[in-house]
């Protein structure tokens, strides 16, 4: 308490942020929340009269396991706990966290978000239509069971690893989260396996070379977008970088989910996100259109989508040589 959360505080703001990942505001905020919706972080008294850890104590502890990836007893001796109170309120936290945050911050978007979405990913790729970029990562695990060691190994790892899927914006916001795929399979794999419905757009041959390597320039720079997210979200959380010491999946995803929920409520509270505010869609029926699958399933339609956009890049490079004052949000008109 006389370190970080008394009036004259030993360790000032920017200290609190760098130990904990996020402003004391938004600290105390969740430590509120979880101790007034959850029985266990309460303070409650035993048939001794003992009284049991303070919310601040416990949740200080869930939040440093997840920050440093250092085991449970780390800091038995600074915040008074023991490994095993240590270790369930790290269950408890982020079983508490993903009931509260989830449902707001690790959603479907809006057709509100994806008009700010794909206006910035347009200004700043120049791609239009542009939604999210889509990656998977590797986390290795340390205890995986000895029985399904052999399906999460691959070839070029020598340990177990489970795959992550995200789809992340431009301001690093997640806006899709898939986690449990053996570590053996690829992207593509990965997408079989999981719930998100995506189209890619591939590089095939184009009469116009050069103009085709600009779009996989731009490609691969929007790519960045997750992939900076997966640095981030593991930089921040060293928990998803060491290797992981629970032995079940159920308890390894509540882990990702709630470091990817924490991710993108830093990135709000930071005032870093595109679409801050979250407007409903009205209620409406859905509706399938046999048009539009039979579209995407069409190898016409993909080629003529292909070279408007190989058009449209070109457009831009002679928009730039013409008059480099143009800016991105113009280039719409000149081409």
């Amino acid at each position: 308490m006389r370190d970080y959360f008394v009036e004259d505080s030993k360790f000032d703001e920017p200290f609190f942020h760098h130990r904990f990942r996020m402003s004391k505001r938004l600290f105390l905020k969740i430590v509120n929340d979880i101790e007034a919706r959850f029985k266990y972080f309460r303070v409650r008294y035993d048939g001794r009269g003992k009284r049991s850890f303070t919310a601040l104590q416990k949740c200080t502890s869930a939040i440093k396991q997840l920050s440093t990836g250092e085991p449970p007893n780390a800091y038995d001796k600074y915040l008074c706990i023991a490994e095993r109170t240590s270790r369930e309120s790290l269950e408890y936290f982020c079983d508490a966290f993903i009931v509260l945050y989830k449902p707001e911050f690790l959603c479907k978007l809006t057709s509100h978000d994806v008009a700010l979405i794909t206006q910035a990913h347009q200004e700043r790729h120049h791609i239009p239509g542009m939604l999210d970029s889509f990656d998977c990562t590797h986390i290795e695990w340390a205890k995986c069971p000895k029985y399904l060691k052999g399906q999460y190994k691959r070839g070029d790892r020598k340990v177990p690893t489970i795959m992550i899927e995200c789809v992340a914006s431009y301001d690093l916001w997640i806006w899709h989260s898939f986690f449990g795929p053996a570590g053996s399979n690829n992207n593509a794999n990965v997408l079989n396996q999981s719930p998100l419905w995506s189209t890619f757009v591939k590089a095939y041959p184009h009469p116009f070379e050069e103009d085709e390597k600009k779009v996989k320039r731009l490609q691969e720079a929007a790519r960045k977008n997750v992939e900076r997210t997966f640095g981030v979200l593991k930089e921040k959380w060293k928990i998803l970088e060491c290797p992981l010491r629970f032995t079940t999946k159920e308890k390894i995803g509540k882990i990702v989910a709630t470091c990817s929920v924490l991710h993108n409520m830093i990135i709000k509270d930071d005032g870093r996100a595109i679409s801050p505010v979250r407007i409903m869609d009205p209620p409406a029926p859905i509706v399938y259109d046999r048009n539009v699958l039979r579209e995407l399933h069409d190898e016409e339609v993909h080629h003529r989508l292909w070279y408007d956009l190989t058009a449209h890049v070109s457009g831009l490079d002679l928009a730039y040589l013409g008059n480099p004052h143009v800016q991105p949000s113009s280039m719409k008109a000149l081409i």
